[in-house]
């Protein structure tokens, strides 16, 4: 898309995140020629604010079609019904080019800057509207403290990474095992860093692999990490059937390898991030996670006194890599068709921002030995998701987009579970964070390892263990009979 050599912009939203765009726009950005505000407060329409009219309602919008280049959306109260309604009135417009605040500059406290800004997606419509959570107040647990952020690269890790710029923290390690995830996330930061964005917490990007015990203890020693975000697995379902072995080496024994690090060092505070498909699993991947709740909650009574080992679990996340929605966009901008597995197929759903935000405030409102539960709100029919990003791109399901029904792949369930018949979610203080009152963890999981250990991990004395996914899978399902049967090869 080319632009002429000055864009004309608009800016909707006159209130405090919108006059902080036009401050920046005017001093940073010349090429951008600002002709005003709209917004839908009476009082100020006909204004004059920073030297820019208010030019009135945002329905105005339709009168300036075909005279706008670029149009940055800026109101932070805006709920997904108005942003729905505000970017079909800027796409029936024909503005070229819709930008906007996300997430993050709804819940950092006043202070919106145009290095946040990005052109609009689909999941900025998408779902409820996401609970405001002030991270200066509930991140002040976190404020001169060291933080470790494992799996700092992914969806989740670096959307804790992003908001934890808020936290004061001293310094944030970053921790993962792709060097080019880490790369981009440690060059974002400073980027926001450089635009204004949070406090001057010293950045240090690690690239390290969880299943390396040696490594992981030599740095938590040196590292003097007070609080850690555990992030970091594999968490495609029907990729990890592929890869069973490997599921389990990275999320079990890495996880183990994490804690047991953890304790020696003294960290004081350890969250893990989890799933839905910890619950009564059918897949290697739920499996592998529901070993690794229960590894931290035993943690937590080994744990110094004053420490706080707690897991944080929730469903799906909106646009996370390796997701659906990035996959529809995929298939939908190609020309189709759209594959969904089951017409009947559902799943809970949340923003990758507000679930980091909550899991951000368990960290510091939560206790040891606990799991908290994420509200979630109502499943969401995955065709009907797909139906909403079709529309989004201008597309008719069934008409310019057919769907494909390709079935249930290995390890995927029509619906998920949020909790087990054995948990009862109960609700805290906080808006959307329940914890689960659930049975005492008492099994002792040393035996566990010891039997999964020669399958990850060669050992002399039992080299037909080494790889053996089918001896993998009889270990794994002793352990929890839910996990699916399968005819797989032995190696």
């Amino acid at each position: 898309m080319s632009f002429p050599a000055v864009r004309r912009t608009l800016i909707l939203g006159a209130g405090f995140a919108g006059k902080a765009l036009a401050r920046e726009i005017q001093a940073r950005m010349p090429d951008r020629q600002l002709i005003g505000f709209l917004d839908d407060d009476a009082t100020k329409q006909g204004q004059e604010l920073e030297g820019l009219p208010v030019l009135g309602p945002i329905s105005q919008v339709k009168t300036l079609a075909g005279s706008l280049d670029e149009a940055f959306i800026a109101i932070p109260s805006a709920t997904k019904n108005q942003l729905r309604s505000i970017w079909q009135m800027l796409v029936e417009a024909g503005v070229p080019k819709i930008q906007i605040l996300p997430a993050i500059s709804q819940i950092v406290d006043g202070e919106p800057h145009l290095v946040l800004t990005r052109e609009i997606d689909p999941q900025d419509l998408l779902g409820r509207n996401p609970v405001q959570i002030s991270l200066r107040q509930s991140l002040s647990y976190l404020h001169g403290k060291r933080v470790l952020i494992t799996g700092a690269g992914g969806s989740i890790g670096s959307e804790l990474a992003r908001q934890l710029l808020s936290g004061g923290a001293e310094r944030l390690y970053l921790y993962g095992h792709g060097e080019n995830s880490i790369y981009q996330i440690d060059k974002e930061l400073r980027t926001l860093q450089s635009g204004g964005v949070g406090e001057k917490a010293t950045i240090v990007p690690v690239i390290g692999d969880l299943k390396d015990e040696g490594h992981l203890l030599f740095l938590m020693q040196r590292m003097h990490v007070d609080v850690i975000f555990h992030a970091a697995a594999h968490k495609h379902v029907p990729l990890m059937e592929l890869n069973p072995v490997e599921a389990v080496s990275n999320n079990i024994f890495g996880t183990r390898h994490l804690v047991e690090a953890a304790l020696k060092a003294g960290t004081k505070r350890f969250v893990l991030v989890s799933t839905d498909k910890a619950v009564e699993p059918n897949s290697v991947y739920g499996v592998s996670k529901k070993i690794c709740e229960d590894m931290v909650l035993e943690a937590s009574g080994r744990a110094a006194e004053g420490s706080h080992y707690m897991v944080v679990r929730f469903g799906n996340v909106l646009g996370s890599r390796g997701s659906i929605i990035p996959l529809f966009r995929e298939q939908i901008l190609s020309g189709g068709p759209v594959t969904i597995t089951d017409k009947r197929a559902t799943r809970y759903f949340m923003t990758i921002p507000e679930a980091s935000s909550l899991v951000l405030q368990a960290g510091g409102v939560g206790a040891g030995g606990n799991l908290y539960l994420l509200d979630m709100g109502e499943p969401i029919v995955i065709e009907e998701l797909a139906t909403q990003i079709m529309r989004f791109y201008g597309k008719r399901p069934n008409e310019d987009i057919a769907f494909q029904y390709i079935g249930l792949r290995p390890g995927e369930r029509l619906e998920e579970h949020l909790y087990a018949q054995d948990e009862e979610p109960v609700p805290t203080a906080y808006a959307r964070l329940n914890r689960l009152v659930r049975p005492a963890v008492s099994r002792d999981l040393r035996p566990f390892f010891r039997l999964l250990e020669p399958v990850c991990f060669y050992d002399p004395d039992q080299p037909s263990l080494y790889r053996n996914r089918q001896h993998l899978r009889t270990v794994l399902r002793a352990w929890c009979p839910t996990l699916e049967e399968s005819h797989e090869p032995e190696y």
